[in-house]
């Protein structure tokens, strides 16, 4: 079995004002550390309307699709801004999560990493916020419950903002396990603990400051068992590495190796449970060269892991 990456040249396309961390040199960053890597390259197709409708309302999609410029920027909010080629990125990103479940789950990869951008996890039901129009791997897991059959996806979000998108697009569906650690304070304001969904979500608030120990020490304890009970037949991760000491947006004080160490014990349960099968997307990272350390390590577990 191979690692699959699956991207596309049109994720560059979605160009964010001077100076915003969102950048299309994020894309360069990735691409480049996984350059050399044999991975199995596979375009990320256009999300189909039922695969978006599954998550978002028809005036959701309706509103994005209005929003785009022909030229120039168009802010939808302080954070969040779209280009001429923002739309055909969004709709790339999403569809790319959709073709690296298809992959997986036919086993012509035995896992995958889609490159994609813009990121996910903050996209609510109807609010397109945070660098983020599309809930991407609630995309991808809904596709995997519908269109695969299977009966329990698990997410689990290691970026250090908090997924509150993929929470308020899963928080009342039983099929889908959401865990999310995650510095806190910090932006969006959401992912208190006793936000639980129907007892389908788990928020792990970390303080400013956290490093590897501690992080290691309450995926050991609390996240890695509450995936193990769920049992799920698919492992999705949102695959952040704004945790890094690094990172200029938050204050979390990871190392490049922890990355590499909660992608390995998150395959662990994934051959326990789901003959291996993980699906990871891009979410946040925002220093170039720990976002390419950090993205090389995690993508060179996945491999180890599938060959």
């Amino acid at each position: 079995m191979v690692t699959a990456l699956v991207s596309h040249e049109a994720c560059k396309g979605h160009v964010t004002p001077p100076g915003h961390p969102e950048q299309v040199a994020r894309m360069d960053a990735v691409l480049g550390a996984l350059g050399g890597m044999d991975l199995l390259r596979v375009k990320a197709p256009m999300a189909a309307e039922d695969d978006l409708l599954r998550v978002h309302p028809a005036a959701h999609l309706d509103f994005v699709r209005g929003a785009a410029p022909s030229e120039g920027f168009r802010s939808i909010d302080a954070d969040t801004h779209m280009s001429a080629g923002t739309l055909e990125a969004a709709y790339r990103a999403a569809g790319g999560v959709v073709r690296a479940v298809d992959l997986v789950m036919s086993g012509e990869a035995g896992n995958a990493f889609a490159a994609v951008r813009p990121p996910g996890h903050h996209a609510e039901r109807s609010t397109a916020m945070g660098f983020c129009f599309f809930g991407n791997v609630v995309v991808g897991a809904m596709h995997a419950l519908e269109h695969h059959g299977l009966s329990r996806v698990a997410i689990v979000d290691f970026d250090v903002h908090h997924g509150n998108g993929t929470q308020d697009l899963v928080e009342d569906d039983p099929r889908i396990l959401f865990c999310s650690s995650h510095q806190s304070p910090l932006f969006p304001g959401t992912g208190m603990a006793h936000e639980v969904g129907v007892d389908n979500v788990l928020n792990v608030p970390l303080p400013d400051g956290t490093g590897s120990k501690a992080f290691r020490d309450v995926y050991e304890r609390v996240v890695l068992p509450r995936v193990d009970d769920f049992k799920p037949e698919l492992l999705i991760i949102s695959a952040g590495f704004d945790a890094h000491k690094a990172d200029p947006l938050a204050g979390m004080m990871l190392e490049t190796e922890d990355f590499a160490w909660v992608t390995e014990r998150l395959c662990n349960l994934a051959d326990t449970h789901c003959a291996g099968r993980v699906v990871s997307s891009l979410e946040g990272g925002y220093d170039l060269d720990a976002l390419g350390a950090a993205a090389a390590a995690h993508v060179g577990v996945l491999m180890e892991r599938s060959a």
